[in-house]
């Protein structure tokens, strides 16, 4: 993916170098467990993490490496495409004006709209104050521990994220939210994949005009994009983290139907075609 030297986003909060000294701490088979236990079950255990991490110092502030910099010019580039697309496909396919969410970039631990939340949880987006979280470690995770690496399959990644914005713009946040009220913890659990599965089919749609547009696509980018997706499969994960997958358990869906949905949005571009509460007839 071509990302270097294009443009930035505005929009960008980062907090890496304020609080806890972040993952690192935990080591990265000890990340990736916890990052299922988070995803799985939707609990806050950042207090277990800090407990984990021998060199956390909150409140410390610290230097960011080059990397860690370089990494912050990336998701800055990508939230901007993400802007950009977004203004145009929401106009044109809802008749909406994009509002741009903002990103902000934490280690460790971070505080939220939607409360405290830690590196455990992942990647995340928060409608209470329509803020995408994400620890840029996760990066690492990915690509050492989960064999999904490449630039493509991190700009997948906050694509994700920004589709919950998506979501909650048009509205689809906000009743899911309540219909998971009302109904049991199966029904809930089914709610939250279809609801997994429509971001990875809107990462799809920017990933499709990102390429149209940008040119920034190239070859193998695809299929970083899709491997991604399969890993971040809730069956992928609960093997990882050495459980027997239980479908009714899924909160973001199987690996399989995350990659199809992803691939969806890709070969359509349309936000028609990612309606997957009507397909699983609701």
């Amino acid at each position: 993916m071509e990302w270097r030297g294009r443009r930035g986003s505005s929009n960008i909060e980062d907090r890496r170098g304020m609080g806890s000294a972040g993952a690192g701490g935990l080591g990265l088979v000890g990340t990736l467990v916890v990052l299922a236990v988070g995803w799985f079950f939707g609990v806050d255990i950042s207090p277990l993490v800090s407990g984990m991490q021998d060199d956390a110092r909150p409140g410390a502030e610290r230097q960011l490496s080059t990397e860690e910099q370089e990494m912050g010019q990336f998701v800055s580039v990508v939230l901007a495409d993400t802007e950009e697309i977004w203004t145009d496909v929401l106009a044109q396919q809802a008749g909406l004006q994009y509002q741009e969410p903002r990103l902000v970039m934490f280690s460790g631990a971070v505080q939220s709209a939607c409360g405290g939340a830690s590196s455990a949880m992942g990647p995340f987006y928060c409608p209470g104050d329509q803020r995408v979280y994400l620890d840029t470690d996760f990066f690492r995770v990915m690509q050492r521990q989960m064999g999904a690496g490449g630039d493509f399959a991190y700009a997948y990644v906050i694509a994700h994220e920004i589709g919950h914005h998506v979501q909650n713009q048009i509205g689809i946040l906000p009743r899911v939210n309540r219909l998971r009220g009302q109904v049991g913890q199966t029904d809930a659990n089914r709610l939250s994949v279809l609801t997994e599965l429509q971001a990875d089919c809107f990462a799809g749609i920017w990933a499709r005009h990102a390429g149209d547009r940008f040119g920034s696509i190239e070859r193998g980018d695809i299929d970083e994009a899709v491997n991604a997706s399969r890993a971040v499969g809730d069956d992928i994960l609960m093997e990882k983290a050495g459980r027997a997958p239980m479908p009714d358990s899924f909160t973001h869906g199987s690996a399989a139907e995350r990659s199809e949905w992803l691939i969806r949005g890709m070969q359509s571009g349309e936000m028609a075609d990612c309606n997957t509460f009507a397909e699983a007839g609701l």
